[in-house]
This record gives structure tokens, sequence and C-alpha cells, in this order.
């Protein structure tokens, strides 16, 4: 297996909140997190199956850390095997549910949640890079 050459980048208030939420209610499991001296994250990347998704909070000062908010929230999508455990575990650890768990026209199943800080989460059974 070749290892994934996309990996989504989140800024979050509370990337503590954001790290402890997301494998709770996801399932996200922490890989590497990076703390600063007074033990703020900066840096912490998160497996999900063969995948990887880093995330941080915002920095100080200047515009990286001010274009999450201005420009609209993320969305990323990540395959599962089994989204309707997922998204049990999802919905029963508080997820906002911004579409529920459905059968597409394009043969898959899937749903999407907003997390603790409003980026959108889906999840689903279909799988962009086998797509003929």
């Amino acid at each position: 297996m070749t290892a994934p050459t996309f990996y989504p980048a989140l800024r979050y208030r509370d990337p503590d909140a954001a790290i402890t939420w997301l494998g709770d209610a996801l399932g996200f499991t922490p890989k590497d997190v990076y703390r600063d001296d007074t033990g703020t994250v900066r840096h912490a990347e998160l497996r999900f199956g063969d995948g990887i998704v880093m995330l941080g909070g915002f920095p100080d000062e200047g515009a990286e850390g001010r274009l999450h908010y201005e420009q609209g929230v993320t969305s990323t999508y990540a395959y599962t095997a089994d989204p309707d455990a997922l998204f049990a575990k999802a919905t029963g650890a508080g997820a906002q549910v911004a579409m529920p768990l459905r059968d597409t026209d394009y043969g898959s199943r899937e749903f999407s949640v907003f997390d603790l800080e409003g980026h959108l989460w889906s999840f689903g059974t279909y799988r962009p890079a086998t797509a003929s």
C-alpha cells in the first residue's frame, strides 16, 4: 500500500477538545501531538483508517488565523466500510447531523455531521481512488 498524498489540515479554537471529540464521536486516533512550551497543541496528526488529518490551534496573529472564519467552514470526506456503525457512534456522542445516513444514486451509503467547531465531516462507502 502506498502512503496517502492528501492530508486535510484544520484549525480549531480548542484543539485538545477537537482531538477528544474526533476520537470519541468519529473514531480518530492520535498519531502525534506536538505542543509548545505552554502546553498548547501546535500540530497534531490523527489517524482514520489509512488516512491522516492534521490539526492545530490558530496562530496568535496574521492572516492564517483569520482565514477559517472569514472564508467559511471546511468539509472533509472519508471512506468507511461501516457507515451505519459510525453514524450511530457519532450521533451517540452528540454530533450535529448535517445529512442523515442515506443511500446515494452513485452507490454509496453515507452521512455528514458537524464537529464541535463547525467543520463538516462526511463518511461513506464511496472511494474516489477506486472509482472508474
